[in-house]
């Protein structure tokens, strides 16, 4: 599918059937690649850049950053999460440059990101171009209690699409989602409950093809698949390529 929108791009791609076409490298890279008005919805979860409120602790790992202390499980290291913030919204502007080029007129965006990045991601979505229409949030419900002050137990999706939304079905989507985490079926360390991006794929046209920058795990292209729609995706760590490949294999 993809090999053909990819004109003068050598890469072969690590996994592709007729559905789903998934590449390892850096997302600029082919996102510069893909044509212009060919996919139908940019749904991703980039690397957030936070867990930290100092440029050390959001240089520090990872599973430092996002995992309870004690947690046993561990996983393939997560890349391009050490952005200070003034890079950080500079470099989601312009790969979601690069989105909105690709998207075609009235396709939906959405991107996950957390409380403390979100007043970034909303001004990078719309530095790049993109109408900004509202944030979905997702409540994880399974989080640490704070003493004293509210619970951080939701994360959110900024929501935005590219002109006038074109509308697919006369379904109206809920503007919150609860779905918890379960740790057992996770393939990345901030991985996305499968049933949330299946319900998320509903603001895309059935049939259609989804993009996601930045895959992890692969469950974008699993939601899309599930659903009836085709997934281009793009991932820059191998492991996580590998992991993809096998979760859509099986």
């Amino acid at each position: 599918m993809a090999t053909s929108l990819l004109k003068g791009f050598s890469m072969i791609p690590f996994f592709e059937n007729n559905a789903l076409t998934i590449y390892q490298g850096n997302a600029f890279t082919v996102l510069s690649l893909l044509p212009s008005d060919s996919v139908d919805a940019v749904i991703t979860d980039p690397p957030y850049c936070s867990g930290a409120a100092t440029l050390s602790g959001k240089q520090a790992a990872p599973a430092t950053k996002y995992q309870q202390t004690g947690t046993k499980k561990t996983y393939p290291p997560m890349l391009g999460d050490a952005k200070d913030q003034r890079s950080f919204t500079w470099w989601m502007a312009q790969w979601l440059c690069e989105c909105w080029r690709i998207a075609k007129e009235g396709a939906p965006l959405l991107v996950f990101t957390d409380w403390r990045q979100l007043p970034s991601v909303t001004d990078a979505v719309q530095a790049a171009g993109w109408t900004w229409r509202g944030i979905v949030v997702w409540h994880k419900g399974n989080v640490r209690p704070m003493l004293g002050e509210f619970r951080r137990d939701a994360e959110f999706i900024v929501y935005g699409c590219k002109g006038l939304l074109q509308r697919h079905s006369r379904q109206c989507l809920p503007g919150v989602f609860q779905c918890i985490v379960n740790a057992a079926e996770k393939a990345h360390i901030t991985g996305k409950p499968l049933p949330l991006l299946k319900e998320l794929m509903a603001i895309a046209p059935e049939g259609g093809t989804v993009l996601d920058p930045f895959l992890g795990s692969g469950t974008t292209a699993l939601a899309a698949l599930a659903t009836g729609r085709k997934c281009i995706g793009i991932e820059l760590s191998p492991e996580y390529v590998r992991i993809s490949a096998e979760r859509v294999k099986t």
